[in-house]
């Protein structure tokens, strides 16, 4: 398939690769002199820039590749899902981020530093990087995807391997010297790719499909299946769909107070604002225009529906035909369009926006993990018993950047096997996948806001409970321990929203904190 690309695309990668490292190179002349100029920009970062970092980080390549998998596959109540997007934006706007600010953090598990003890920090920071490995991990492979079908014109076990490579390699350059400073403005970069590479692809879906607007929209609400593809909301009792409305408002709600607001790997971005006002204004702008991007790349998706299941409009048998060479492997189904219907330097533009959708979220990985090995547990260990330069902790972070670097690649390997056990869309297994580390942080942190329960020991047990809750409900576990069935009909929201309420129980049980 890779014979498909032209010079011309060719070049159009290159020149862009060229300008990437360009920027790398860039910020590396620009060293960062101390550890909260590495991990935090020297709290010195324009909240516009920061907002679009969000975005560019929590979309990435999950959106990119899932959104149109998700509007070729079903309708558009994923969409309905920013409504709790923005609910926790504003929660996390008025409570946590001035909590943040107020004890100066470079981690968010600070807080729990100051509520309970540094334990409780390095047991909150041990299970972000485990959630985060997993969420960062999936993200990369998903990305991995898209990498080698355009290199190898397959997704077979060692084309992935060799794409996870090479994307963790270039995001590792672009991070390892320049720090969080680089990063979000790379995203600011990879951003205005990607969104640009979806609006061409748009444009020339509707240019080449034989129907106006209305007709379109007419065929995607009545389609031969009895299916309304334009369904914005779904108030159904149907606790297998992630995206139905009472989902929505509970698991989802939870969901995205716990990725804008405990995930290190976006909050991390908030911090590096001047002050907790910006930072917010920067949380609740990302979420307001992440929703039309995400309504853009489900466009996509419905038009490829068209495109390839609807002969019928499409006026050729083309459609069908080639339809017949990505069933059974429906998650690539909008690469397979990239890399065969659309033009020269148009497909190599798209392709662009995919490699950058995946930078953003390699290099956010990259550096808020490590900031948690450096800020939460190295340093203090370190000062224990003796002093060391600021310099010094500069190069933990960098040290601790390579070491996540092979976690992720690792992660993104098994994740290749992983999803194609679970089944799931791939949106739905990148957002599933968080759920395990989101469980238990969500309880603790409740508790510590809340109420004035909780301990060490508490906070840790809560941590373990909420991680194992969530395993129990997976399907391969189900299965492997002789589960009812009747288990697995379950959405990974509902998963998160009993994981978090055992996790806050458990988490109380911990005596009256009195400090």
């Amino acid at each position: 398939m890779t014979g498909t690309f032209s010079i011309f695309d060719w070049m159009i990668v290159v020149a862009y690769l060229i300008l990437l490292f360009g920027m790398g190179w860039f910020y590396a002349k620009h060293g960062s002199a101390n550890v909260k100029d590495y991990f935090l920009g020297g709290n010195s970062m324009q909240y516009l820039v920061v907002a679009i970092s969000v975005i560019a980080t929590t979309q990435s390549a999950a959106t990119f590749l899932g959104g149109p998998d998700q509007g070729y596959r079903g309708d558009f109540t994923y969409l309905a899902a920013n409504i709790s997007a923005i609910i926790a934006s504003f929660f996390i706007a008025r409570i946590l981020i001035p909590k943040f600010y107020a004890l100066n953090a470079t981690t968010v598990y600070e807080l729990l530093d100051d509520r309970y003890g540094s334990g409780a920090m390095r047991a909150a920071g041990a299970m972000y990087l485990v959630g985060r490995l997993f969420a960062s991990g999936a993200r990369l492979y998903l990305a991995a995807i898209a990498v080698s079908m355009i290199l190898f014109g397959n997704i077979n076990a060692g084309s992935i391997v060799t794409a996870s490579l090479v994307l963790v390699s270039l995001g590792f350059f672009l991070t390892f010297l320049g720090g969080i400073r680089s990063i979000i403005w790379t995203d600011m970069f990879q951003f205005l790719m990607y969104t640009f590479s979806a609006l061409a692809t748009l444009y020339f879906l509707l240019d080449a499909i034989p129907l106006n607007i209305s007709e379109i929209i007419y065929h995607l609400r009545e389609t031969p299946e009895g299916i309304n593809k334009l369904r914005l909301f779904d108030f159904s009792l149907n606790f297998a769909n992630p995206y139905a409305m009472l989902s929505v408002m509970a698991g989802l709600v939870l969901l995205f107070i716990a990725s804008f607001g405990l995930d290190q790997d976006i909050t991390q971005r908030l911090l590096t604002c001047k002050n907790k006002n910006e930072g917010a204004k920067a949380l609740i702008i990302s979420v307001l225009i992440g929703a039309p991007l995400i309504a853009l790349f489900m466009s996509i998706g419905q038009l490829l529906y068209i495109f390839y299941d609807r002969p019928d409009l499409m006026g050729t048998m083309s459609a069908s035909l080639t339809n017949q060479s990505f069933r059974g492997e429906d998650i690539t189904v909008f690469m397979f369009y990239i890399l065969n219907e659309l033009p020269a330097g148009l497909k190599g533009l798209v392709t662009v926006g995919v490699i950058a959708a995946a930078i953003s979220t390699i290099n956010s990985g990259l550096n808020s993990m490590s900031s948690v090995l450096v800020q939460d547990f190295y340093r203090p260990w370190i000062e224990r018993t003796k002093q060391k330069s600021e310099r010094h902790y500069v190069r933990a972070g960098q040290t601790g950047m390579a070491l996540v670097g092979l976690g992720l690649f690792s992660m993104s390997v098994l994740c290749y096997y992983w999803q194609r056990y679970s089944g799931l869309p791939l949106l739905d297994f990148a957002l599933s996948v968080m759920v395990f580390a989101y469980s238990g942080l969500l309880g603790v942190y409740f508790t510590a806001l809340f109420t004035n329960r909780g301990s060490i020991t508490s906070v840790k047990a809560a941590l373990i409970a909420g991680f194992l809750v969530t395993l129990l409900g997976q399907v391969y576990i189900i299965d492997l321990l002789g589960m009812p069935d009747g288990l697995k009909g379950y959405a990974f929201t509902w998963q998160l929203c009993i994981g978090t309420l055992i996790s806050f129980l458990i988490c109380m049980v911990g005596k009256k904190n009195v400090s």
